[in-house]
């Protein structure tokens, strides 16, 4: 029988390392290195004892910004077990983001690797935060960022100012039992555990809260829909900053005690082995990683038989591309369709569904929960097959935006029901399909992009009178980033300037793909700039210029 659970994230994990103490929990084939359930309990537990011993407590903001390394979930599992929120940063972020979010989310502890390709996580950190190379360890006093005290590297390496892993795991060896048991005891189903930040309509990402209930929950429900057991190996290859891989992929394991085969960074070869060496039998992506692991020229040296269901999402997934991965890796693909707010899953299709309907729709509403097709202009419920705002309320709807209760208000209405921005339809059968949105936003493969964001990052730039971003259609990643430029007299601008400004500035996929430069915007009667008439004139024009639209 399906039902919630009033578990903490700490809790969950407890119980598995009693349940299944020696099966693995987390691996990550490619280096050889595996933890069982008892093993990273306790991990884990060094790990929290140690964030205590340097401030950390209940409520207190963890920043993790890495990518999918041995330790981000040790920091995550950390938090949760003695109250503290995991702020989950964005890997593509630079130093304007990054900013952004230490300074929103109130931040007391960052934990930071080297960084990705092109950006250099420990410089940006110094060039943020110089009272770094001055200030002794716990007693960072950044005139910039009040409330951050504390910068830890992941990793073995020692750098000025911060801590290290084995420094904090240490720490936490050393420290009695008796106060992290009590510290723990305080820690409740309905505390905040994570906060995403995630791209609006209105500028600046907010930080949507989510608790130990939303996130384990939701996890617990999509892995039921795809029968997930102990004896299940998920291969992760999606980031664990998203909520695709921090609930629908690692939430799901940790309620079903499957493990979890890690891969640090997405590639197609390494996934394709580690699915083959680990006889995995689940695999989570967006339809870009898929059609990059199906063409990959050794596709065929490795041995897909083990697999049997997964998710594919983050963008619409095309019915030829779902047919090749159910028969070349053979695997029952299931659809998910949600957003931060909503922990993230609202609908999902089930794993016995039929092909077309896993193919065609976004599946059902998730149990527990109600989703409603609303007419956004009457706010009435809409007939089926009828088109309408995709709406949805129950356990699974965010505690709010972090220090932002207008923009919570507005995005959660007097009913309880939370309003997504994406149009869509529900059929007889109680499937849903989207079929357009009301918000203005771009879907890259997977990553949402705030078309205000990036304009008003724009404005900052010297020449540039008026922006307006727009989505492109993009075979490759579904939609990408345009922007329309209206300059300043007199003024000259070329679209690799653009490029050259953005460089370093904000993360690589909000850059602007495709840079046109006009005299004026075409206007509603009222002088409203139409949008959907832009996207029109750049796929015209980029006709007319002999511009490629991949």
């Amino acid at each position: 029988m399906i039902k919630l659970y009033d578990r903490t994230i700490g809790d969950w994990l407890e119980y598995w390392a009693a349940q299944i103490p020696d099966q693995d929990c987390i691996v990550y084939s490619d280096r050889n290195l595996r933890f069982s359930w008892r093993e990273y309990n306790q991990r884990v537990d060094y790990m929290a004892k140690g964030l205590v011993a340097i401030g950390v407590k209940k409520e207190t903001k963890v920043g993790i910004w890495a990518q999918n390394v041995p330790d981000w979930l040790t920091f995550m599992y950390a938090c949760a077990k003695i109250g503290a929120i995991a702020v989950t940063v964005n890997t593509s972020y630079k130093e304007h983001e990054l900013a952004f979010v230490i300074e929103n989310s109130d931040m007391h502890t960052i934990c930071i690797t080297d960084g990705v390709s092109g950006s250099d996580y420990v410089q940006m950190a110094y060039s943020l935060i110089p009272e770094l190379k001055m200030d002794p360890r716990g007693y960072l006093n950044s005139k910039r960022f009040p409330e951050l005290k504390n910068v830890i590297y992941i990793g073995q390496e020692k750098h000025r100012g911060m801590y290290n892993t084995s420094e904090v795991l240490l720490l936490g060896s050393n420290q009695p039992d008796a106060g992290y048991i009590q510290i723990k005891k305080l820690v409740y189903c309905h505390d905040v555990v994570n906060i995403q930040y995630t791209s609006g309509t209105t500028g600046f990402p907010k930080g949507v809260m989510l608790t130990h209930h939303n996130i384990a929950n939701n996890g617990l429900l999509t892995g039921e829909h795809m029968n997930f057991t102990q004896n299940d190996k998920l291969c992760i290859c999606v980031p664990l900053f998203h909520c695709f891989g921090i609930v629908l992929a690692v939430m799901n394991c940790l309620t079903h005690g499957s493990t979890q085969v890690i891969v640090e960074k997405f590639d197609p070869l390494v996934t394709l082995a580690s699915v083959h060496k680990e006889r995995c039998t689940a695999l989570y992506g967006v339809p870009t990683m898929f059609i990059a692991e199906l063409n990959h020229p050794m596709f065929n040296l490795f041995d897909m038989s083990s697999l049997r269901t997964g998710i594919m999402a983050g963008a619409l997934c095309p019915i030829e591309l779902m047919r090749l991965v159910n028969e070349k890796m053979f695997m029952d693909i299931t659809s998910v369709y949600g957003l931060t707010e909503t922990s993230p899953g609202m609908t999902q299709t089930r794993i016995d569904d039929t092909f077309h309907t896993r193919c065609t729709t976004v599946g059902r509403e998730y149990e527990f929960t109600e989703v409603a097709v609303i007419d956004p202009h009457t706010g009435e419920v809409c007939r089926d097959g009828v088109q309408g705002e995709m709406c949805c309320r129950g356990y699974n709807v965010m505690k709010g935006y972090y220090k932002n209760p207008d923009a919570t208000a507005e995005a959660i209405d007097k009913n309880g029901f939370l309003h997504s921005g994406d149009l869509g339809v529900k059929d007889p059968d109680g499937n849903f399909r989207i079929t357009g949105r009301i918000k203005d936003m771009i879907i890259r493969g997977g990553e949402n992009i705030s078309p205000r964001e990036i304009e008003e990052f724009l404005y900052t730039m010297p020449g540039v009178k008026d922006a307006q971003v727009v989505a492109i259609a993009s075979a490759k990643y579904g939609e990408d980033v345009g922007v329309f430029i209206i300059p300043q007299e007199n003024v000259d601008i070329k679209p690799e300037d653009v490029r050259d400004f953005c460089k370093n500035k904000i993360a690589r996929y909000k850059i602007p793909r495709y840079i046109f430069f006009v005299s004026e915007y075409p206007l509603t009667g009222s002088g409203k700039i139409q949008k959907f008439k832009l996207r029109e004139i750049a796929l015209d024009l980029c006709r007319q210029q002999g511009v490629e639209i991949v």
